[in-house]
């Protein structure tokens, strides 16, 4: 117990393990999901070239104001024009309505409608194509029923005709199609591994250029107690995120509290032991946040929700798995969002058991190393001073 009392006064007492752990936890809760809180892009600004001047494109262009998407906030009768607005970055993309799209429509030719937009922004490319292609598709399919009407098909006919299958599309774990319930549960699994690394790393690498009640405690000891408080302050910390800071962003939580519960308890231990193990070898504590800076874009991309796994290089995958992250994030993402069984989830588990045998015998290889060669010191010290 007096173990537990000094591990914790020390962590509370150093700074920068406070602002580390507490600060950066609050701190990302609210500002990652800040950029994703309006979810898709919307109402993105285009510019209409239209070169027919019919009635016919003067719907289309009302049909494409009137979508989602897209907001019309230019109508002019030059290519030019609409390309130097573009290039200023007045307008999102624009739409040219050809000469005669009216005469091809009413003749049963297929006018082509140019978009343009810029394909490095993907996410506003993305939102201009999908409501042109929207508009342009249901002017297409109302010039076709009018066709077939006024060849005397009836109207429930033509409708069959030209659409003989009907699509009831039912988003599946992410009913919302937005970014946050996409992007925030994973990476928030990331930012409590490796906020806990930097803290176990920053108190380590601390303590091991001073001397306090660290220098005379059994290995045993000492790692028993800081892998205990850690991981007690970080089931609070997850279950703020997955529950109140889930809640308050709107995410969706299906798992049981105790399936949770359990699935944390090896990815906090894997992911202390890695704390502590950077705390022991790294020369000084500033290169702890140094190296988890690094590792954590690598880690996002390799973890298989942004990128598939199956398309990913099997060494980086080989390197991916040897951190909680992970199979973390794939079974927390499984049983949080997607609402399986434990049973399905047992790999991912079985992972994070044998992930922290590996970084724990890591860990107490390098506690036991700087003991003997701390009490080697002191011996030294002694004998030199006799």
């Amino acid at each position: 117990m007096r173990q537990l009392i000094q591990e914790c006064k020390a962590l509370f007492t150093n700074s920068v393990v406070v602002i580390t752990v507490f600060g950066g936890v609050f701190f990302y809760s609210f500002l990652y999901p800040l950029p994703y809180e309006h979810q898709i892009p919307r109402d993105q600004p285009i510019a209409i070239v239209n070169l027919d001047n019919s009635q016919i494109s003067y719907h289309l262009e009302r049909m494409v104001d009137a979508t989602p998407q897209l907001q019309v906030v230019e109508r002019i009768h030059s290519i030019e024009r609409a390309k130097l607005d573009f290039y200023q970055g007045k307008i999102a993309g624009f739409l040219v309505i050809p000469n005669h799209f009216y005469r091809d429509l009413a003749m049963s030719h297929h006018p082509t409608l140019a978009y343009a937009g810029d394909a490095s922004y993907f996410l506003v490319y993305g939102t201009v194509v999908e409501g042109l292609s929207q508009a342009a598709g249901t002017l297409a399919a109302k010039v076709k029923i009018q066709h077939l009407l006024s060849s005397g098909d009836a109207l429930t006919q033509a409708k069959q005709t030209l659409s003989p299958l009907q699509n009831n599309l039912k988003p599946t774990f992410n009913a919302r199609m937005g970014y946050v319930d996409y992007v925030v549960p994973a990476v928030f699994v990331l930012i409590l591994q490796q906020t806990m690394v930097m803290a176990a790393g920053l108190l380590g690498g601390t303590q091991k250029q001073s001397h306090g009640y660290w220098s005379d405690s059994s290995q045993w000891a000492l790692l028993g107690a800081r892998t205990i408080v850690l991981i007690l302050i970080y089931y609070i910390l997850s279950a703020y995120y997955m529950g109140g800071s889930f809640h308050w962003h709107g995410v969706k939580t299906i798992a049981a509290p105790t399936n949770v519960l359990l699935l944390l308890l090896p990815f906090l231990f894997s992911t202390c032991f890695i704390g502590i193990f950077l705390g022991a070898i790294t020369p000084s504590r500033e290169y702890v946040t140094l190296i988890v800076l690094v590792s954590s874009m690598p880690l996002v991309f390799s973890a298989g929700f942004i990128w598939p796994i199956e398309s990913i290089p099997q060494p980086i995958v080989w390197v991916a798995n040897l951190f909680p992250s992970t199979p973390g994030i794939q079974g927390f993402l499984a049983l949080n969002q997607m609402g399986v069984h434990w049973q399905q989830i047992s790999t991912q588990w079985t992972q994070l058991w044998l992930q922290a045998l590996f970084w724990g015998g890591l860990a107490w290889w390098q506690f036991a190393r700087h003991g003997r060669m701390a009490s080697t010191n002191l011996a030294n010290d002694g004998a030199f001073s006799r």
